[in-house]
């Protein structure tokens, strides 16, 4: 079983690749892919609770460029961002069903920070609850966009470069 499972999640990280190559082929030609979104690196908190979830957001980000660093759950998130100094982070990527606390709390309770640039810092819901009301609710808890999943991932290309660009 544990041999499935491996081989699963390697063949869902091929599938990632693949359509990354993909995005960029069809977005930037023969140009180099990489070059054209360079501007959009730097370091990215991802809050997901899922194995699986975590590791297909990794492939994608780090094959774009950008350096991904994890938290199970939105109370460590607000731990590691707390930690780290302003500009550490350009953008937090948070799931909203997670343990502990949730993606609205989280991001709630990272606007409320004392440190004002922490408390700044871009939020994008990445998200199964898709519907346009969990899209108002990721709004209303302070963040700064949402993105379905399973991740589409020019929307997701869109979406950061349309907050860090």
């Amino acid at each position: 079983m544990k041999k499935i499972w491996k081989r699963q999640k390697e063949l869902q990280k091929d599938c990632c690749k693949e359509k990354l190559e993909y995005y960029q082929k069809e977005e930037f030609g023969d140009r180099d892919a990489q070059a054209q979104i360079g501007c959009l690196t730097g370091r990215i908190l991802l809050a997901e609770d899922n194995e699986l979830n975590q590791e297909i957001a990794e492939v994608i980000l780090e094959e774009a460029g950008f350096t991904v660093e994890i938290a199970e759950d939105g109370q460590k998130a607000l731990d590691m961002l707390e930690k780290s100094e302003a500009g550490y982070y350009q953008l937090i990527l948070m799931d909203i069903q997670m343990p502990n606390m949730n993606g609205y709390e989280a991001a709630r309770a990272i606007r409320r920070l004392k440190n004002r640039e922490l408390a700044e810092i871009p939020i994008i819901a990445m998200t199964a609850n898709a519907f346009e009301e969990d899209r108002q609710e990721a709004l209303k808890s302070g963040m700064n966009g949402h993105i379905a999943k399973p991740i589409d991932v020019e929307a997701l290309f869109g979406a950061l470069e349309k907050i860090l660009a």
